[in-house]
């Protein structure tokens, strides 16, 4: 794991051995699943904990992160980023959110298999969470690594994020074009793009993130029918 503890380091943060058991624990048992369901196309072990667990665990340093108490991760598929995230605040409350059950249920039983115990999964569409009372607003961060275009993500997440909250999106080389071409989308949410930066990987291979800061309240009329957004966007 050390390309995982170089860069968590850069923050000063230092795992105990615990937290490295539940890190090796959790790419362990994601493998082996990766068998009989598919949760990742990486499978090599090293390339696993470069842009699964380093590069999810990257933002850890932003201030959206250590100051928020209770997050939502988006389209969390096998558990990225928020697991790794999980482990690395215990103290944190984390909500991981999928529209595939299967993939959700492993999520959940390596979860409770490894003991982190400030993990809880939510099947639904982004779109039918952002209009339930237990959802809308409730979170003080969202992120997610979900291949959906900004404009059309921007519609999933920042209905569920309370204002004073953030938004952080995982994004390609693209993330500047999509960050000005979803800024009136995400305008009308009721948010802002505060800064797009690198997440500072040891090797320089991680993501852009996309930071969104959520100003005021989303209007009751988003997030729009499930599947509006993504054939629609903003």
């Amino acid at each position: 794991m050390d390309h995982l503890i170089a860069t968590l380091a850069q923050f000063d943060i230092a795992l105990s051995e615990e937290q490295l058991a539940r890190f090796e624990g959790y790419r362990a048992a994601v493998l082996e699943w990766n068998e009989k369901i598919n949760l990742t196309a990486i499978t090599d072990p090293e390339e696993f904990e470069k842009k699964h667990f380093s590069d999810s665990v990257a933002i850890a340093g932003l201030p959206e992160v250590r100051e928020a108490r209770r997050v939502i991760d988006v389209g969390t598929g096998g558990g990225f980023p928020g697991v790794p995230l999980a482990i690395v605040f215990p103290e944190k409350e984390f909500v991981l959110m999928d529209s595939l059950a299967k993939r959700l249920a492993v999520v959940e039983s390596v979860c409770r298999e490894l003991s982190i115990a400030n993990v809880t999964v939510v099947h639904a569409r982004a779109e039918d969470l952002g209009r339930n009372a237990a959802h809308r607003e409730a979170y003080d961060l969202c992120v997610s690594r979900a291949v959906a275009n900004l404009r059309t993500l921007s519609e999933y997440c920042l209905p569920l994020v309370r204002t004073g909250g953030s938004f952080l999106a995982y994004k390609t080389e693209s993330a500047r074009e999509e960050a000005d071409d979803a800024g009136k989308a995400i305008a009308i949410l009721g948010g802002r793009v505060s800064g797009i930066e690198p997440a500072p990987v040891p090797d320089g291979e991680g993501h852009l993130i996309i930071r969104v800061r959520k100003e005021k309240a989303t209007p009751k009329k988003y997030p729009r029918k499930a599947g509006v957004p993504g054939k629609n966007p903003l």
